[in-house]
Order: structure tokens, then C-alpha cells, then sequence
């Protein structure tokens, strides 16, 4: 019996603690990303460090790629469906993105700009 009491009390002190981190976290901007030959639109993004942000991309076009090597992230935008990439920017600066998925000439200048801020 007092086990199972001490153990009813653990389980509900730690969904209290998981909802209060839940509570705490903010809740991510999106910011909608389309993705035409050859062009993000737009192709400059002001993120603040620190910030969750999800990126949803949709195309009309063919298969493309979102990259932001800085960040270690990638997606594969795809006609038709949202691509989402949860981002959560953890340095200050200006960095590059780019398509890498080979989608015609003029692929090799599609790209953009990430600026992060603090």
C-alpha cells in the first residue's frame, strides 16, 4: 500500500515538473519559405538566438532542398507538402542557406541568409 502511494507521488510530481517546463518553453514563430526556381522568397531571415523558430517550406516547382549547415539542418521540400524544420539558432552572426537538390540552371545561386542576433 505505501509503495504504491509513494509511487502514485513520484509519477504526479513528475508530470508537474514536465508541465512547468512546458509551460516555461516558448512557443516557436513560423515563418513560411517558398521555394521557386531559382529563388528563396524571402532569402533573408532575422532570427534572434535562443528562439525557436519552425521554418515551413513549400514549393510548386520540382523537388528542392533547404541546407543550413551552420545548424546542422536539412529538409527536402517537396511539391505539393510543407516541409517544417524546427530551429532553435545557438550563435550570433550571418549564415549562409542554400537548395541542395540539383533543381535546374541557376540551382547554384539559390540561397539566402540567416542573420541571428541577441
Amino acid at each position: 500500500m505505501r509503495r504504491r502511494s509513494l509511487l502514485r507521488a513520484l509519477i504526479g510530481g513528475a508530470l508537474a515538473a514536465g508541465g512547468v517546463v512546458a509551460l516555461a518553453q516558448k512557443p516557436a514563430k513560423v515563418v513560411k519559405i517558398s521555394a521557386r526556381k531559382f529563388v528563396f522568397q524571402p532569402n533573408a531571415l532575422a532570427l534572434k538566438r535562443g528562439e525557436p523558430v519552425v521554418l515551413e517550406f513549400t514549393t510548386a516547382d520540382v523537388v528542392m532542398g533547404f541546407s543550413a549547415p551552420d545548424f546542422q539542418t536539412r529538409a527536402d521540400i517537396i511539391p505539393g507538402k510543407v516541409a517544417r524544420v524546427r530551429l532553435v539558432p545557438d550563435k550570433i552572426g550571418t549564415f549562409m542557406f542554400l537548395c541542395d537538390i540539383f533543381c535546374g540552371s541557376g540551382h547554384e545561386n539559390m540561397n539566402g541568409t540567416i542573420t541571428v542576433t541577441a
